[in-house]
């Protein structure tokens, strides 16, 4: 597959740091998940987060949007310490939105009325609610499915109504779990081209964890791997994958990205 960014903007040198995790420890049980790790992801980047299955990728989104606390360590969010911020006002108060890799919508609704059901919700002005709905439906092209029951919708319309409602509430940062988990080739070039569109056109600050290397890489600015509770290795792609504790821990010596 060709590569989907042509380009890697250079801006974040700036370090504008939008997320911060400073020495983040958290543990399940006797388990230990997180071992004081560190890292920024910067304002108007797309990052990516790659690794084995629960080595706590998922954990870290629920740490960002509050859903768990960890044992140890701060989180900032646009330089303000969140750590103890409760779920809805860390969503609320610094624009957090999150795309689950299951669900997220409501099956037996079509999909306006979901678009209509959580726009009362987060945009007070009734005014603005069909302007930003019509929005939507015509950015992601859902205006001849939405009258369809959201069940009976294809992986990729789901996908794209998902990040849609996650889009109502105009949020500077947007989480991805998961999100080219279980689609096909051509469904997968689109949501890249969404999600990079969504760095270029709304400035929106995006995080990806996924198992799908090769898809994550091909639309990513910056991307970090981790394993055995530790991030090994932090780089743009194209280092990333010549890294040798990289090579070692997850991508194998045969493995390229283009």
């Amino acid at each position: 597959m060709a590569l989907i960014k042509k380009f890697r903007i250079k801006s974040f040198k700036k370090e504008n740091s939008i997320i911060e995790f400073n020495n983040i420890s958290l543990s399940y049980g006797k388990r230990l998940i997180l071992d004081k790790i560190n890292f920024k992801i910067n304002e108007g980047q797309i990052f990516g987060m790659l690794g084995p299955n629960g080595v706590g990728k998922s954990t870290i989104f629920n740490l960002i949007t509050g859903l768990i606390s960890p044992d140890n360590g701060k989180i900032k969010i646009n330089n303000n310490e969140v750590t103890n911020i409760p779920v809805y006002l860390r969503t609320k108060n610094f624009r957090v939105g999150f795309v689950p890799q299951y669900g997220g919508y409501f099956g037996d609704l079509s999909l306006l009325d979901n678009l209509k059901a959580i726009s009362e919700i987060v945009i007070e002005n009734k005014n603005l609610r069909q302007e930003k709905i019509n929005y939507l439906m015509s950015k992601f092209e859902l205006e001849n499915i939405q009258d369809v029951k959201c069940k009976f919708l294809s992986g990729g319309q789901k996908k794209k109504l998902v990040i849609a409602l996650a889009l109502l509430s105009d949020p500077k940062i947007l989480l991805l779990d998961e999100c080219f988990a279980a689609l096909d080739v051509l469904t997968i070039k689109m949501l890249q081209e969404i999600i990079v569109n969504l760095q270029q056109e709304n400035r929106i600050t995006v995080c990806i964890c996924d198992h799908q290397a090769r898809d994550l890489l091909s639309c990513v600015d910056k991307a970090m791997i981790l394993n055995n509770g530790k991030i090994i290795a932090e780089d743009t792609p194209s280092n990333l994958i010549r890294n040798i504790e990289a090579k070692n821990a997850y991508f194998g010596d045969n493995f390229k990205y283009n």
